[in-house]
């Protein structure tokens, strides 16, 4: 396993890390513990997830599995989406993300989070708030470092910017959707996390299966059992005839080369500058070792030029997903 920093810190994260959306959901509780063991047993150190995924249940069936084992991992979670209904359910703001931290840290079963990031940007709350906020957590030994994700470039260098002016803590990191499917980021994000020195964590590498080479290269053909578009029917919207055709294409490269399309897919991202890690989920623990499969690929040049060639329009249009507050 290759390591790197985040960013600019010396904190050193796999090069390929864990999501984890689908514990609670897709995969039970036993079957996420055998993920999680299968990670750190590859070599996986960086596991990513929120305190919304599955309703809570993704940080507390992470903080069982993690027990005797926290030393070696570097843990991160999210907040700032709807948690609840009613007024401060949601957002940013110190009244929000005060609770949200101390009901995280009891689930994960730990008294500090390696990475807290910002599940998006809040145009109700001043930076400021949120980012003195932050620093707070950091002073208090609650949290180590923080994040960003879902925010646009021009967000995050204001977010920067207010850091570097205050004196706060920095945002180390932002994620957000990225992949052959979505290179939207390439436009304006890339070249201000590069100049500003902040790394990249895409998520939905693999455009939600998209990229795995698992769905028909029609939107009406049957979803595969167990598949995202068949135990979350509102994923279907991702799935238009120009992403599963780019879908059939990566397949095809990667049938050429002897490789698994997602293994591929995971691959090229992360030979793609400022990425950092890679967060790509797993519904059992073979998947584990499939997406591990992405480090011993070769990409030449001419791979990677045929890759970028495929993928090319996707850099233009909407995002393959963004999550944003209303």
């Amino acid at each position: 396993m290759d390591y790197r920093l985040l960013g600019r810190s010396g904190l050193a994260v796999s090069v390929l890390g864990l999501g984890t959306n689908a514990f609670g959901k897709r995969a039970d509780r036993a079957a996420s513990t055998a993920i999680i063991d299968s990670a750190l047993d590859s070599g996986i150190n960086f596991i990513d997830t929120a305190n919304i995924y599955a309703g809570t249940e993704s940080e507390t069936i992470i903080g069982h599995a993690l027990k005797g084992k926290r030393g070696s991992v570097v843990l991160a979670t999210k907040a700032g989406l709807p948690r609840r209904e009613g007024p401060n359910g949601s957002g940013s703001s110190r009244y929000h993300l005060q609770r949200e931290l101390e009901e995280s840290l009891k689930r994960l079963q730990t008294d500090y989070v390696d990475l807290y990031q910002i599940h998006t940007f809040d145009p109700h709350t001043p930076l400021e708030e949120t980012l003195r906020t932050l620093d707070d957590f950091i002073r208090a030994g609650k949290v180590r470092y923080i994040g960003a994700s879902n925010y646009a470039a021009w967000e995050l260098t204001k977010a920067l910017g207010i850091s570097a002016f205050q004196g706060f803590s920095r945002y180390i990191s932002t994620q957000v959707s990225y992949s052959l499917a979505d290179r939207t980021p390439e436009r304006e994000l890339v070249p201000a996390c590069l100049d500003q020195g902040v790394g990249i964590i895409p998520y939905f590498p693999l455009a939600g299966g998209i990229l795995s080479g698992k769905y028909a290269s029609s939107p009406s053909g049957p979803a595969p059992k167990g598949s995202r578009a068949e135990t979350d029917p509102n994923f279907n919207r991702f799935m238009g005839e120009r992403e599963l055709a780019l879908g059939q294409k990566v397949a095809d490269i990667a049938n050429e080369h002897g490789c698994r399309p997602g293994a591929l897919a995971l691959a090229w991202l992360m030979a793609q500058p400022g990425v950092a890690t890679v967060i790509a989920g797993a519904t059992n623990p073979g998947q584990v070792e499939d997406n591990r499969s992405s480090l011993s690929i070769t990409l030449t040049p001419a791979l990677l030029a045929e890759l970028d060639a495929t993928s090319e329009t996707f850099r233009h249009g909407e995002p393959f997903a963004v999550y944003r507050l209303p």
